[in-house]
């Protein structure tokens, strides 16, 4: 669809809502009681239910990135910065500002890829691009699309989402919240080539409004469209 750093920015970047309330804590344990047979099965459900909790607390954010991509060996081969804006549902605004600049929005039906150097768009379903694109994942509840993935913690503030299928272009994504808060300050992306994306977060705000147009996507002038919808 377009490359490997593009992809990784994509991987995601939210400030979710507060951790699992007492009440959604119960619900979850019975849920839990009567579904799950081992306790591997329960630690692994109920990882991805407190995930959900924090999600459904959601509603939109805004904020600076940087990120490393790393090789297989070990080696940074790319380091980017840019801006975000993410909505519910399935809003998304990501610029890239360097080391190129490239531009993705998703206006919630099309997802479009810009690339201002070449003058090229792309435009694909958003619903055909979640499984590339884990920051749509993450602003959605839909429990029919959260089947497709398994989720583990590490201590309280480390998740890891996996994909079920082993055919994804993004295997894992990592999301890493301020101790002891519900504010995301890092995430990292392990895709099917090796590659590993390091994105840093900064000046997260989940208040401000976002206003509508910025997730509206109006073809350059001059500009040539791959519609692969």
């Amino acid at each position: 669809m377009t490359n490997h750093l593009t992809f990784s920015l994509l991987s995601g970047a939210l400030s979710i809502g507060i951790f699992v309330s007492s009440f959604a804590y119960g619900q979850t344990a019975q849920f839990l009681n009567k579904t799950i047979q081992t306790n591997d099965e329960q630690t692994v459900s109920f990882a991805k239910q407190t995930l959900m909790d924090r999600l459904f607390g959601f509603e939109q954010f805004s904020a600076a990135f940087t990120q490393q991509v790393i090789d297989e060996e070990k080696n940074i081969i790319q380091e980017g910065q840019g801006n975000l804006a993410v909505k519910k549902p399935n809003l998304v605004y990501w610029q890239t500002t360097s080391p190129e600049e490239t531009l993705i929005v998703s206006d919630g039906a099309t997802l479009w890829f810009y690339d201002p150097f070449i003058e090229q768009a792309s435009a694909y379903q958003v619903n055909a691009s979640v499984a590339d694109t884990p920051i749509l994942l993450l602003t959605s509840t839909d429990p029919t699309l959260w089947r497709k993935y398994s989720v583990s913690q590490s201590g309280g503030d480390s998740f890891l989402i996996h994909s079920n299928d082993a055919n994804s272009r993004v295997q894992t994504l990592e999301l890493q919240f301020l101790s002891g808060s519900s504010t995301l300050k890092q995430f990292s992306l392990l895709d099917s080539t090796g590659q590993l994306s390091l994105i840093q977060l900064s000046n997260v705000d989940s208040t401000s409004e976002i206003e509508p147009s910025l997730f509206q996507f109006i073809l350059p002038e001059g500009s040539d469209l791959d519609d692969q919808r």
